[in-house]
């Protein structure tokens, strides 16, 4: 089964043609990321306008990559959110006038849960196993839910404030390094990282010790503006480590706290935040340490940010095909925002 998925939820346009919810025939995204930076992030309405300029392009290059054509293809899948409206509504309707001009049907998407699903792609013996961890961060997003299998979720923990990758981005800033923050205090903190540091303690790792599944990132970007503003000379590359060591630090440990206690199959990292080097590192590291007999699945790093072949391969894996009408109607997952 070959499926065209659509992805338009921020600042990425992205079509890909995936088969059977495993193997990738063509993934095209268009981002305008670049466009953005200069505002220190991204601005609802320049993204909506670059996603009617790029939608058609993508997913014509999209089919030409694949070698077919929409008569192939045997349903639509489209991201129906979390994002941004107008963003969301340039995929819709793309997503809409396709499948009632080739008389498709459309699979919606929740683009939050579709993140899982990078972990699918490639096919072969590193497909996750049921029951399993998954772990979502990103930009606006950082979420802990136990995947007992296709469309069975259970929320178990997330933010209380900010997201991961947002904590990312605003302490990249304080800083004075370039949007998008966690690719640039990445690389910053690379080279201090070399150099072995005996110890990374410099600011708190919030919640870290409570019983509970949650995390705060708020208090962070605070304890960083502080610290920033009384010690500019500090080295860029010694604060950006610090920065991205905190927030590591406590979302390893919360989330293989969960894995001893909920014992799954499969620990599952997805979201813009899992190219995280460092935090791909922490995590294979400690469950060696704790020996927990438990599979560590992580995407590649292309497709850990916003693209669409995860969002064809959830569609595969959770077929719920809608009619026009109903194409704002959210999946049936117990995880869409709230416990």
């Amino acid at each position: 089964m070959r499926i065209l998925g659509i992805e338009a939820s921020c600042d990425e346009t992205a079509a890909a043609i995936v088969e059977n919810g495993v193997k990738i025939l063509s993934s095209v995204v268009a981002s305008s990321s670049q466009m953005h930076a200069a505002s220190g992030g991204v601005i609802p309405e320049v993204a909506a306008r670059q996603q009617v300029v790029s939608i058609l392009p993508v997913v014509d290059k999209a089919l030409v990559n694949a070698k077919c054509q929409m008569t192939n293809v045997d349903s639509v899948a489209i991201t129906i959110g979390p994002g941004l409206i107008g963003s969301l509504l340039v995929g819709v309707e793309t997503a809409k006038v396709l499948a009632l001009i080739f008389k498709k049907p459309i699979i919606p998407v929740n683009h939050l849960v579709a993140h899982l699903y990078a972990n699918w792609l490639g096919g072969g013996s590193h497909i996750p196993k049921f029951p399993a961890l998954a772990l979502v961060v990103s930009g606006g997003h950082t979420d802990l839910v136990l995947m007992k299998d296709h469309g069975n979720l259970k929320w178990i923990g997330g933010t209380r404030d900010d997201a991961a990758g947002e904590a990312f981005d605003k302490c990249a800033r304080i800083i004075g390094l370039p949007y998008p923050g966690g690719p640039a205090i990445s690389a910053k903190a690379e080279g201090y990282l070399n150099q072995k540091p005996k110890s990374l303690n410099l600011f708190p790792r919030p919640m870290i010790h409570n019983d509970n599944f949650d995390w705060s990132f708020s208090g962070l970007k605070t304890s960083v503006l502080k610290y920033f503003k009384t010690h500019e000379d500090i080295e860029k590359g010694q604060i950006a480590a610090e920065i991205q060591e905190a927030i590591v630090d406590v979302l390893v440990k919360k989330t293989l706290r969960a894995a001893g206690i909920f014992k799954p199959r499969s620990l599952l990292l997805a979201g813009g935040v899992a190219a995280n080097l460092r935090l791909r590192e922490k995590f294979e590291l400690e469950i060696r340490n704790l020996k927990l007999d438990i599979v560590f699945n992580v995407p590649p790093p292309s497709l850990c940010t916003d693209n669409a072949a995860y969002i064809s391969s959830y569609a595969f894996f959770n077929q719920k095909p809608s009619s026009l009408g109903q194409i704002f109607a959210r999946p049936e997952l117990t995880i869409v925002g709230q416990p």
